[in-house]
């Protein structure tokens, strides 16, 4: 027995979530990254969260990154959070955009990849303090969240030699993001 922890307090179990799909073993689909290159980028003023990380990873010939933003203000920031999903299709459901105003992004980590359709996509978690103060988190809005008069700083690994795509899983019933293979044709 711990003697630090109160021999009174109730057992508390964590919760179970059981994906409506078939069980896939490999839960964790992964690659190695053979080579990558690792620098800061300002995020500029004005532009949706979105803009300010595609625009100049598009044109340094980064398709797949991930990215540490390590804060800054907003004049707008959108979340969501993702409750279970009442349908039971799958085991989360995003609820609607929560939009909280302007506000700090505390910290944020962001996945950069390709869409089903090959456009890009960012998925964004982040903790922010609104401009009521409350602190709060969850995916964010990455179209409508606009970087503040000052840029925000982020930390970006490309991951060179295979790419991030969203693709159907059949275990959690959703698209996620998936390495792939990047194919080369000469």
């Amino acid at each position: 027995m711990n003697p630090a922890v109160p021999s009174t307090l109730p057992s508390v179990r964590s919760r179970t979530l059981t994906h409506p799909g078939p069980f896939n073993p490999v839960r964790i689909q992964s690659k190695r990254c053979a080579k990558s290159r690792h620098f800061r980028l300002y995020l500029q003023p004005g532009l949706s969260l979105f803009d300010a990380l595609i625009k100049p990873l598009t044109s340094a010939g980064v398709g797949s990154a991930s990215v540490t933003i390590l804060g800054g203000y907003f004049d707008n920031l959108d979340y969501c959070v993702a409750p279970p999903d009442p349908s039971k299709s799958s085991v989360i459901a995003y609820t609607p955009p929560i939009h909280s105003g302007s506000g700090f992004m505390i910290f944020g980590n962001a996945t950069v990849g390709k869409n089903v359709d090959g456009t890009p996509i960012v998925h964004c978690h982040a903790a922010l303090r609104t401009e009521t103060g409350a602190v709060k988190g969850g995916h964010i809005i990455t179209q409508t969240c606009i970087v503040g008069s000052q840029s925000a700083s982020a930390l970006v690994t490309t991951l060179d030699g295979f790419e991030l795509r969203v693709m159907f899983d059949a275990e959690t019933n959703i698209p996620l993001l998936q390495p792939q293979e990047v194919s080369s044709h000469a």
